[in-house]
């Protein structure tokens, strides 16, 4: 979920500033004074300016490396799957304290996969998928004379507005007697005579899960003169959904520290070392457990933050995996490219 995880960085020219700065005046840095009123305006900008806000994320992620049970295996048949996650949201701050937003996923899959006996099958297909609705509360909010502290909540739905059909395909695999009812080549396993196992499975391809599934999660910023540290993580808690498929549990985290290269009232420029990952058990189906789908992930790479004026911020991280344990054959992440483009009206 893109956007009820991300720690944007943008100004607002308000009496707050005016406020700490006055506060400030007995400290002998001025750069510093100057610094921490940029700080805490470009926080508020992100927590507390109500109104309405827009933007776009985009998450693009290339997978070509194949594992079993963690180990990293030839890649035989030149499988792959490159997915495109283009989040378009739309919020609304009430007060600083309490927002709502909506996002809508716009999703692009182009992959090679081996099905049934070695046949190769190469598709491009997009769509929506499941949209999301997530309520922000700032919980606690702090100034100092050296710097910000601000801990928020948040929580959602997950709807189930995206095409589940590829789940579909999962009966064969879980046992739950839907083979002849689905009627498709299962790429998955080698169970089956003549059987050729592949890595991209159907609950890779889907668009949707079919499922109303909860989300709850926090964010923490913390400031200290020119560095920072963000913390965000989020955990989805899954129902059923489509052909009886329920994708286990997630947790996903993403934070670090980082540096205001350039601090003024017009602009900043943050850089940040990230640290993030998503860890989920094994999906279930008709009562059985799949014994591909649990994975833990770890990446690390570096993030960019960029705001201009009152009312735009753009960020854009990469992210190299550094930890891949799986279940199973499965296709792992080679890197994932990410970024964001926020509005505030």
């Amino acid at each position: 979920m893109r956007s009820a995880r991300r720690f944007n960085i943008r100004l607002r020219r308000t009496s707050a500033c005016a406020f700490v700065a006055a506060a400030l005046t007995a400290i002998p840095s001025v750069a510093l004074a100057c610094d921490l009123c940029a700080i805490y305006t470009a926080t508020e900008e992100l927590e507390g300016r109500t109104g309405v806000r827009l933007g776009v994320a985009e998450q693009y992620t290339q997978y070509t490396t194949e594992r079993i049970d963690g180990h990293e295996v030839p890649n035989v048949f030149g499988e792959h799957l490159y997915s495109s996650n283009t989040q378009v949201f739309a919020g609304y701050q009430f007060n600083r304290r309490f927002g709502l937003q909506v996002n809508l996923p716009i999703l692009v899959k182009s992959w090679r996969r081996v099905v049934g006996d070695g046949e190769i099958q190469e598709s491009t297909r997009g769509g929506i998928g499941d949209l999301t609705l997530i309520g922000n509360v700032l919980a606690f909010d702090a100034v100092s004379d050296t710097g910000v502290f601000r801990f928020g909540l948040l929580g959602g739905l997950e709807l189930p507005t995206g095409d589940a059909g590829f789940l579909k395909e999962e009966l064969q695999e879980g046992g739950g007697g839907g083979e002849a009812e689905a009627g498709l080549a299962r790429p998955q396993h080698a169970d089956h005579e003549h059987e050729t196992p592949s890595g991209v499975h159907g609950h890779d391809l889907t668009f949707g899960s079919g499922s109303v599934d909860g989300i709850v999660g926090g964010n923490l910023y913390w400031s200290y003169d020119r560095f920072f540290t963000t913390v965000s993580a989020q955990y989805k808690i899954t129902t059923e959904g489509a052909f009886e498929y329920e994708f286990a549990n997630d947790l996903s985290w993403l934070g670090g520290p980082g540096y205001y290269v350039w601090l003024e009232h017009g602009y900043t420029l943050g850089v940040q070392a990230l640290l993030s990952g998503e860890t989920k058990g094994n999906d279930h189906q008709a009562g059985h457990k799949l014994d591909d789908t649990a994975v833990t992930t770890l990446y690390v790479g570096p993030g960019i933050d960029f705001t201009w004026g009152a009312n735009v911020s753009l960020d854009i991280e990469a992210d190299l995996p550094v930890v891949q344990n799986d279940t199973s054959l499965q296709i792992v992440p080679d890197f994932r490219l990410r970024g964001a483009v926020v509005w505030r009206f």
